[in-house]
This record gives C-alpha cells, structure tokens and sequence, in this order.
C-alpha cells in the first residue's frame, strides 16, 4: 500500500473516502426504519375491502404487533430503544476508541452493525410478530453503532490540522445526508413489497464497508512515515514556548499555541495517556456545544425517524412517495453543512455560525408545517431549506467544533482525546437524539402542530446554550486582541 500511495496528500484523501463510506454505511443502515414505519400500519382501507374476511378490522394489512391503536407509541418505542442505548454506549465507546486500535474497532463495529440490522429485516422472512425480537435488536445496534463516529473523527482529525477544517469536513460530513438519502431510496425499494429486504440490504453494504475498512484506512500519519499535521498555526512568537500563553479557548481563529511543534514527528517522545472522562469535560467549551447538540440533534433525529410519516399523514403520499420526498430534506443538510463550515472558517465563528442558523430555523420550521404542504414546488423548498438550517449547525459540532476541541491546545499535543471528545459530545447529542423521537409519538397524537412546536423550542434552546461561547467570540472580533480571539 506504501508503494502505491507514497505521499501524505494520497493518504488524506484515501482516509477521507474510507471514513466517508464508513459513515455513509452507518446512516444507510439506521433510515430504513423511519420508511417502513408507514408500511408496518399502512392506511388498509385504501387498499380495499379484508380479503380474509374474518373480521372487520381496519388494520388487516398491518404488521401484528403494530396494528393498534398504539402503534405510534411503539414506534417511539422502536426509536428509542435504538437511541437510548446509543446515548448510553457513546459516552464509553470514546473511552474504548482511544484505547484500542481505531481500525479493528470501527471494522468490527460495521460488521456488527450490518448482522443486527439484517435481523431486524429477517423478522419479516421468520414472520416473527413479538415486540420484544424488534427492541432488543434495536438495542444491540444502538450499542454497536457507537463504534463509528468517535473512531472516523478521530481518524480524519488525525490527518488533517486546523485549517480549513470547517470547510474540509463540512463537505466530509455529507456523509450523513448521503447515507440518509440513499437508505431512504434502498428501503423504498422494497418497502411495499417485501419490508425485510429494506434491511437485510444495507445490512449487507455495511458489513462489506466494514471489511474493506479492515484491510485499508491508516489511523495515523506515523504508521505510514507521514508528518501529522499542525493543528495550531505557529506565530513567531511561538518560537519559545514561553512566549504566549492563551487564555482564550479552544476555537481561536489564529489557533495559537503555547506548544513547541518544531519537534520531528519522527523522533522518540513519550507516549502520551489517554485522556480521562472528566479531563475531557474541563476543555473550554466542551460542556456548552455538547448541551447545544442535545437540542439540534433532537430537532433533527426527530426529522429523520418521523418526516416520512409525518408527510404521509398530512400530504397523503404513498409510502415510497413520502420515502423519496423525505430525501430533501437531507440534500438541504448536505449544503447546510458545507455552509456552515466554510463560514465558520471564515470568520472564526463555529459558535455564532451555529447560533445564526438555529435562529434562522425556528420560523421556518413553524413555516413548514403551516405552509409546506400547500404545493410540490413549495414543499420542495421548504424540505431543503428546514434541511440546511437543522443539519447545518449539527453537522458543524460534530465534526470541525469536535476536532478543534480534542486538539485543543491545553492537551500539549496529545492526540488521545480526539475520540473521547468526540464521544462526550456526540454522545450528550444522542439523549437529545432519543428525546425527540420519544416526544415526537407521544405528541403526534395530540397534533402534528404540537410537534412543531416542541422543534422550535428545542431549536431556541440551542441557541440559548451557545449565548456564552457567541459573547466570547464577539468580545474577540471587537477587542484590541482580535487576532487571538477564541473561547
């Protein structure tokens, strides 16, 4: 592989593709569900009198145990059991991430995750109708899939130094939207005819990425006799490292460092601990974006698990219609994180991109849901610019906000918080994750405006979280320090 990649440049891009598949595969996996919703309790009037004749039911065509008044609430239960053991797995899979090899960890993970998501599938073949095969495989995918996003950030914040980061993995953070999209058009392939291949497929792609992970991504520029990159840019003042001593935080727009980094990678140096949990929570700014991502990730897992539903319920599309339409919304978070990073960068503002957007957002969802479905050209729109302005700011957080922060420089170069940052991070975003879906069924039933309007306060929530980084930042631009300003 050495021979036929020499330069450090082929390597960045090859980690960038193989984590890009990574956690394309990881979202492919987890949309199915959201599709199959609208056909595990389908509309069974519209499809004709009961051809068994021997009951008046309503629900003959649904899948027992879904076909109750309830099924919404069982639903929730489906998300959540997913997402509950998610949130819990990911404040520890950082810890496991920084201390096992990240390549044996994500491959394993992936193929994994593809088994536990072709059982949820192989319930249709084996005509298995018991609550409980469902949730305890949703369960054991929750924990499994913790592996992926502490390991793939960790692997590209290892190549990559500050930069333009924002802008690097705004784009790589497509990921998600991709995923997101083509699960959407993988299950609505199947979904009306038979469910099961809705999984069992993406099952099979995951574990495939798994293995070709296996044999190929190079967690660190040293294994391969490459430089790892700056992630601090060097000043001449810099030169001694007593020089400059920065109290400002860990997103500085100069990115200056009291570390020496003139050192060769290459010479012996004493390998540096993994970071503790609680040594993690001290880094400024680590405690605030994490709380701002339990709120936007609520917002958008809430559009991820219940948009399909929600537009056949209200629009009156079929399912694989509601399945294709949904996908918008994704191809709106994919230009809202590339947005969202380029301006960051820019500017030095991940939180005050982060904040703009989350104020932007809360009217045009409340606009959405009024408006959106008045028209195919006007809901079209909407689904994409709610899109942008939901996955934009979740997409910034995740990636260039979390690498920044477990590069920080008060970690001295230590590259062993990367996936324990990560973790803490995406792991507080995932209760959010849970929350919204959880809320989102018991609500329904109330009104899908009701729904709306737990988003938007969930949205402003966001914001408010944010509000002491943005002071921050803006006592940055305006003060006589303006070139070091930070958190």
């Amino acid at each position: 592989l050495t021979s036929l990649l020499p330069s450090s440049r082929s390597y960045r891009g090859l980690t960038l593709v193989l984590t890009f598949l990574s956690y394309t595969s990881y979202h492919l996996s987890r949309k199915p569900i959201s599709i199959v919703k609208s056909q595990l309790h389908p509309n069974c009037s519209a499809l004709g009198p009961n051809p068994h004749n021997d009951s008046n039911s309503t629900t003959w065509c649904s899948w027992a145990p879904f076909d109750g008044d309830n099924y919404k609430e069982l639903f929730g239960a489906l998300d959540n059991a997913f997402l509950v053991a998610y949130a819990i797995g990911m404040f520890i899979s950082g810890i496991f991430g920084e201390r096992l090899p990240l390549r044996y960890y994500l491959s394993g993970g992936m193929v994994l995750s593809g088994l536990f998501t072709a059982l949820f599938g192989l319930g249709y073949f084996w005509d298995i109708h018991v609550l409980w095969y469902f949730i305890v495989v949703q369960v054991c995918n929750g924990l499994v899939q913790t592996t992926g996003w502490p390991a793939v950030v960790a692997c590209v914040g290892n190549w990559f130094g500050k930069g333009k980061r924002g802008l690097i993995m705004g784009i790589w953070n497509s990921h998600t939207s991709v995923g997101n999209i083509l699960g959407s058009l993988i299950a609505g392939a199947w979904v009306s005819s038979a469910w099961g291949l809705s999984f069992v497929v993406p099952g099979i792609i995951i574990a495939i990425v798994g293995i070709i992970c296996f044999f190929f991504l190079v967690e660190y520029p040293e294994d391969v006799d490459c430089n790892p990159p700056q992630h601090h840019v060097m000043t001449t003042s810099e030169k001694d490292p007593e020089a400059v001593i920065s109290n400002e935080g860990p997103l500085s727009v100069s990115g200056q460092s009291s570390v020496d980094h003139s050192k060769s990678p290459k010479e012996p140096a004493e390998e540096p601990e993994a970071i503790s949990f609680l040594g993690a929570l001290r880094i400024p700014g680590v405690v605030e974006f994490s709380l701002c991502l339990l709120f936007a990730k609520l917002v958008s897992y809430t559009f991820l698990y219940w948009l399909p539903l929600y537009i056949v319920n209200v629009a009156h599309f079929g399912a694989k219609e509601a399945g294709d339409l949904s996908t918008l919304f994704d191809v709106g978070g994919i230009l809202g994180g590339i947005f969202a990073g380029l301006i960051s960068d820019y500017t030095g503002g991940r939180a005050t991109t982060c904040c703009v957007m989350l104020v932007v957002a809360a009217p045009m969802l409340f606009l959405y849901n009024h408006v959106g479905q008045n028209g195919i050209g006007t809901s079209i729109a909407m689904l994409i610019i709610c899109g942008a302005l939901v996955n934009g700011p979740y997409a910034l957080i995740t990636t260039a906000v979390s690498a920044d922060l477990g590069t920080h420089e008060s970690l001295k170069g230590n590259a062993k918080a990367l996936s324990t940052v990560t973790a803490i991070i995406d792991g507080t975003g995932s209760v959010g994750a849970a929350l919204g879906p959880l809320l989102a069924g018991l609500i329904s039933p109330t009104g899908w405006n009701n729904v709306f309007y737990m988003l938007i306060a969930a949205d402003v929530l966001a914001c408010l979280l944010l509000a002491r980084v943005v002071v921050k930042e803006a006592r940055g631009w305006c003060g006589p320090m303006a070139r070091q300003r930070g958190y």
